[in-house]
This record gives C-alpha cells, structure tokens and sequence, in this order.
C-alpha cells in the first residue's frame, strides 16, 4: 500500500491488523475476526473518504501508488503504439503519445506521465512538460483529425515546467497556442484529469468535448502551495489547507461549477487501493462518452464544443 497518509492513521492501523489476522494460522474464531476485521476497515475507509477536504484530497492525488498515465495504458487500452518527438527540438517524456485501441474503437492517446523510480521521474521531469511536449501533443492531435480518431487526453501534472529554458522556448505561447487550436481540432476529444491538474500545464491538453474527472483528482489554476505563497508569503501546514480551500479545486466543487461534465467514482479508499478498479471505471466512461460523440457531424462537435468554454464562468 505505501506510506500511509497523514489521515489515514486509524486506517493504515486496521489494514496492519488485518494482514496479520490473515497471516496467523487458523484457529478458534479466527474467521470470525478476518470478517469483523473487513467490516471495521470498510466502515473506516467510507466514513473518512466520504468527507474528505480539500488538502487531504490533494494528498490523495499525489500518492505515490496512485495509477499514473502509463499504468492505465496497459490496463485500459490495447496495442498502444507510441509516437515520439514534436520535429523541432525533442521528444518531451513528460507527455508521452501514441495510437491505441480502446473497446475496438482505434484512438490517439495523450497523457502526462511522472515516473516511478527517480530515475524515470528526473526524465519525465515529475509530470512538468517542456514547450516541446505540448507541441508533440498538437501535432498527434492534428495526426488523429487526418486520420479521424478521436482524442483522449489523460491529465496529470502538478504544472508546466518553469524552468528559464523553458520561457526561452515559448512554453506560454505553446500551451497558449495548444489551447486555441484544440477549441477546433475536428475531431472528438475526451479529457480526463487522472491525479493533478495543475495550472496551464494542464489546460495545454485540456480542451476537449467531456472533461471529467477521477473522484480525488484535483484541477485548479494553481498548487495549494503556489496559492498559500503568494497570499500567505508561506507554505505551512496551516496555509496549504486554507488555500486548498480557498481554490475549491474538487472534483465535487468544479462539477458544481460546470467546469468539468462528469465525475468518475473511484474505489472505496482511493485510485491507489485497487487500481484494477478504477481502471475499469475509467475505460467505461471513456467509452461511453465515445459513443455520444463519434455520431455527431463535426459542425456539430465544434460548436459545442466552442459554447462550453465560452459559456464557463457565466452560468453558475
């Protein structure tokens, strides 16, 4: 399971005494505790993960368990292919590309990935893109529009990189431009935010005809700790929990607000728990809402999908 979270105490203790009540061997009412044991734990988990706040539900997004885009590449889709490089400067391991399969359906499949191990964390550079992942990722899109597929984009980055390089580069005018040209790529497009959505790194790839979300993701304009630097000048243990706040960066709260479509539940204590779960969740509503879409005429499709971003903000 990993580190247990900062408020997963009582949780993490009933997971410790289980593992050893089913490791002991059989006896007089041991069955009997194994099961009692399960009650207790289930009942822990919904009545915590049930009232989650804002931080703690942050915390859950970044667990270091938490299925990342490359996991769900093998469990949700089918013969992933990838692409590489955007033809300028280089191949960004941050966004990673590529044709795939998904219930039979033939799709271009977009994500931002972390990594694992540190080494494979230090090439994705933790999530944080280059002006050259998002270039590679318009150009898979415009790829999939010649082609007719359509467009999943996974999302999952605490932000763009804001490395000087970086700026040198163009990452502004990149994810600005990523924006503006995903608003009428002729083609349908399904977003998912997996784990972090954060800031402009995560709108790069974010334009799409269903935006949803996982049930403990997070997507905000900003971190908790950017939020809680500039108001607070700090980032304490105080702070971060009134920016989280503040930010009403949930997926119940943005649902609320009309700026993502859909919520996709996920197991009972977190993504991290049971990823075999929350894969079939996700390949269900991707499926589904690729069914709604692949049927209407592109006329149709874009202005839909036109009137959804420009509406936002104006109907709550």
């Amino acid at each position: 399971m990993g580190p247990p979270l900062p408020f997963e105490g009582d949780i993490h203790e009933l997971e410790l005494d289980l593992a050893r009540a089913e490791a002991a061997p059989a006896g007089d009412g041991a069955a009997e505790r194994v099961r009692q044991l399960r009650r207790d734990l289930t009942a822990a988990k919904r009545a915590k993960y049930g009232k989650l706040s804002a931080w703690e539900t942050v915390l859950v997004s970044r667990h270091p368990n938490r299925p990342q885009f490359m996991d769900y590449v093998e469990t949700v889709f089918d013969e992933f292919v990838e692409l590489h490089g955007d033809r300028a400067v280089g191949d960004d391991r941050a966004i990673r590309t590529g044709f795939a399969r998904i219930d039979g359906q033939k799709v271009m499949l977009i994500g931002q990935h972390k990594g694992r191990t540190l080494a494979e964390r230090q090439q994705c550079y933790y999530g944080c893109a280059h002006p050259e992942g998002y270039r590679k990722a318009l150009s898979k899109m415009k790829l999939a529009a010649k082609y007719r597929l359509p467009i999943i984009c996974l999302i999952d980055t605490p932000g763009a990189f804001p490395g000087i390089r970086a700026e040198e580069h163009g990452q502004a005018q990149l994810i600005a431009t990523s924006i503006l040209e995903m608003t009428r790529v002729p083609t349908p497009i399904v977003c998912v935010v997996i784990g972090e959505g954060g800031s402009g790194g995560a709108l790069g790839i974010g334009v799409g005809d269903r935006v949803g979300m996982l049930q403990f993701a997070y997507y905000s304009v900003i971190s908790p700790e950017g939020c809680a630097g500039i108001l607070w000048k700090v980032a304490t243990d105080e702070t971060k929990p009134r920016a989280a706040c503040a930010l009403r960066l949930t997926a119940a709260d943005l649902l609320k607000f009309g700026v993502i479509d859909h919520v996709v539940p996920e197991p009972l204590g977190g993504a991290h728990r049971d990823p075999r779960g929350i894969a079939t969740g996700l390949k269900t509503h991707l499926t589904r809402h690729l069914r709604e879409l692949t049927g209407l005429p592109t006329t149709d499709l874009l202005q839909q999908r036109y009137t959804k971003f420009r509406l936002m903000g104006f109907t709550v």
